[in-house]
């Protein structure tokens, strides 16, 4: 269980180095469309002025000749298997887009519009559906960790041209990774007999088994939060295990897990077995 924990973390960022390379081979393309347009008998006049500036600019070379990226490309093998007509099928769909087109108009764009348009491609790419389906059918973890791979893309497109080790900000820390959620999946899973005996009293008039698995799984890991991570804030634990239900769980389990929290919390609260470090902590 724990060995699949990591390897989905990890997982996020390789998903991470996927979107972006894919991102970068869509610019790209910018130089095969100006030899398709070069090559035209008849060109029109938007296509005698056309200039690659989308795969030729200074953010472009600085992802495609960052060293360090491209050996995460080879390492996760996010460069296989990618079809040119895909690659070549996104960039003709965004090369239709108000804002690329604009873009192709100015006369000396500078380093912030090439980011920009940047940010404008992985927002068309983001919403297409072709590039959704190259992604679900190679990432069964998209759906949990779209957010997270989202945020990581426009933080690292804001910030273009990179240098250094950019994607080290994005890679799982020891931190989240280690000291907080691994300790959390193998307390919660070490202590299941006693979380449950903590629940079912607070469930007053359902049985155990009735409720839903995934919503006894997050009472659990909620309450392990609650009694054994003295830094998180009670506030928080609550707010984000409901969150979670709104994704993982029924309609009905956000008002559920939420009115099985707020008892067991109060209850532990009035016991005295809930203790916070710092001061206010139970009160955020």
């Amino acid at each position: 269980m724990q060995k699949a924990y990591k390897g989905g973390i990890w997982k996020a960022f390789e998903l991470y180095i996927y979107h972006l390379y894919l991102t970068l081979r869509v610019a790209q393309y910018a130089e095969k469309d100006a030899a398709n347009r070069a090559a035209k008998l008849l060109p029109s006049d938007e296509d005698k002025v056309f200039e690659p500036r989308l795969s030729t600019n200074s953010c472009t070379r600085s992802l495609a000749n960052h060293v360090e990226f491209l050996n995460l490309v080879a390492k996760y093998k996010v460069n296989e298997s990618i079809d040119e007509d895909h690659i070549r099928s996104l960039y003709n769909g965004f090369a239709d887009v108000a804002e690329y087109k604009a873009y192709c108009a100015l006369e000396a764009p500078t380093d912030a519009d090439h980011a920009k348009i940047f940010i404008e491609l992985y927002r068309y790419l983001s919403s297409n559906d072709l590039f959704l389906d190259m992604t679900e059918d190679r990432y069964n973890n998209w759906a949990d960790d779209e957010s997270l791979v989202m945020g990581a893309m426009k933080k690292t497109l804001k910030a273009l041209p990179v240098s250094g080790p950019f994607y080290q900000e994005h890679e799982p820390s020891d931190e989240t990774v280690r000291e907080f959620g691994a300790e959390l999946l193998l307390r919660t899973a070490q202590e299941d007999a006693a979380l449950l005996a903590e629940i079912q009293p607070a469930l007053k008039n359902w049985d155990a088994d009735r409720v839903a698995i995934l919503d006894m799984i997050m009472l659990k890991m909620a309450l392990c939060e609650l009694l054994h991570f003295p830094t998180i804030p009670t506030k928080v634990t609550l707010n984000e295990f409901v969150e979670i239900s709104k994704t993982y769980s029924t309609d009905k389990s956000k008002e559920f897990i939420n009115g099985i929290l707020d008892r067991l919390m109060k209850k532990l609260l009035e016991e005295g077995r809930i203790v916070k470090e710092g001061r206010g902590l139970i009160d955020q």
